[in-house]
């Protein structure tokens, strides 16, 4: 299989049907057309698979000969945004493709409708899952407790983000890296309860303001004072509410806030820290804390020797000047990481910037978002070429 050549001459329909995916969002796991369009395609490439996650789709593709099973992943779901690109093939309704999902969805497609032509040349499996819910609530978790890493049991795993998430991920380049790529996210929400009055007696009362405005301050020592300073996190309070008017002290105040972390083990220790000081601190200042804090996706860690193999493998596809190590991970946070929890694996970057009708490039979740179609044939050639290079 001459891996550039093959993709090249399926290259308009990558594109294709990913214009035919963006004009089709689908939230979360309610992904019945888009899972309907990606299970058409594989019924058409004679590939067998089977629904896990509602909407979730798991392929194989059995090799003529014995050896390990790779995967490769690919999330589909949209998000609740109005798209505002302009662009023949916009969004049918109020959702968007605003992080590159229907890329990703096209570019593995194109990779299963090659491998379906070249089964008999396979050592081994080639396992495709297409995932549901990433940009909720960890579609991941949800196909690996359904099955998507057994039967056969899968030895590695790969995926990719398009788009513009680092700044080594210029247009046509690949950005690797080992160990910590993106964080964990944990998430916290907290009410904060006194006793209210007016604001001009404020020794007959218990002023929940000040309290959460102690916890708050006091939650960023954590991170400058308590974490190694080497190691990556933030705490950010993104939501705060409380109080009527400008003279009254209010009954109760309400946050909410995200934990960003790189080293899975600062994990524990910050959210029983973050915990420790709401509940102190509230009670110091005489008020009560009811805390509502979750774990979600763990952090992005990239193993080693896979992601030295895509390396290899990615700079037969695009040149060695074209594969570029990424230097700091992000604290952003995706569900891939469980599966690179469970086997080993390496998610990498493809660059894929576009400006829009106004001269401007925007970011990922923005309405005016966009990619560059001419860099898809290059992630499906990149995952083909990986497939080729590990299963040889």
């Amino acid at each position: 299989m001459n891996v550039i050549s093959e993709v090249k001459s399926i290259e308009k329909d990558i594109i294709n049907w990913r214009r035919e995916l963006h004009q089709i969002p689908e939230y979360s796991f309610d992904l019945y057309k888009t899972s309907r369009f990606v299970q058409d395609k594989l019924k058409k490439f004679n590939i067998e698979y089977r629904i896990a996650a509602n909407t979730g789709v798991i392929a194989t593709i059995y090799g003529s000969r014995p050896g390990k099973t790779v995967a490769v992943r690919a999330d589909m779901d949209a998000l609740p945004i109005k798209e505002e690109t302009n662009l023949p093939f916009s969004s049918k309704n109020d959702f968007m493709h605003a992080c590159g999902h229907d890329a990703h969805s096209a570019i593995l497609l194109g990779a299963a409708k090659i491998l379906s032509e070249h089964k008999d040349e396979i050592n081994g499996n080639v396992r495709l899952i297409f995932q549901p819910a990433e940009e909720t609530t960890g579609g991941a978790k949800i196909m690996i407790d359904e099955g998507c890493l057994e039967n056969p049991k899968v030895d590695c795993i790969i995926g990719l983000h398009i788009g513009s998430l680092v700044k080594e991920g210029r247009n046509c380049k690949i950005g690797i890296k080992k160990g910590s790529l993106m964080a964990s996210v944990d998430s916290f929400s907290v009410k904060i309860r006194g006793n209210g009055g007016h604001g001009a007696l404020p020794h007959m009362c218990v002023d929940p303001i000040v309290a959460s405005a102690e916890i708050i301050t006091s939650l960023q020592r954590i991170i400058s004072r308590e974490l190694n300073p080497l190691h990556g996190g933030v705490i950010t309070v993104g939501m705060i509410s409380g109080g009527t008017d400008f003279n009254i002290i209010p009954e109760e105040v309400m946050f909410k806030g995200t934990i960003r972390l790189l080293d899975k083990d600062d994990r524990d220790f910050v959210g029983k820290r973050v915990k420790e000081i709401i509940s102190e601190t509230a009670r110091a200042g005489r008020t009560t804390a009811d805390i509502d804090y979750n774990q979600y996706y763990p952090a992005v860690v990239n193993n080693d020797f896979i992601t030295d193999k895509l390396g290899e493998s990615a700079k037969d596809i695009v040149g060695y000047q074209n594969v570029v190590s990424i230097n700091e991970a992000a604290l952003t946070a995706e569900d891939v990481s469980y599966y690179l929890n469970e086997v080993p694996g390496t998610f990498f970057i493809l660059g894929s910037s576009k400006r829009n009708e106004d001269g401007n490039f925007y970011p990922h979740h923005h309405p005016k978002f966009d990619i560059d179609e001419s860099v898809l044939w290059i992630g499906t050639a990149t995952f083909l070429q990986f497939i080729k290079d590990y299963l040889k």
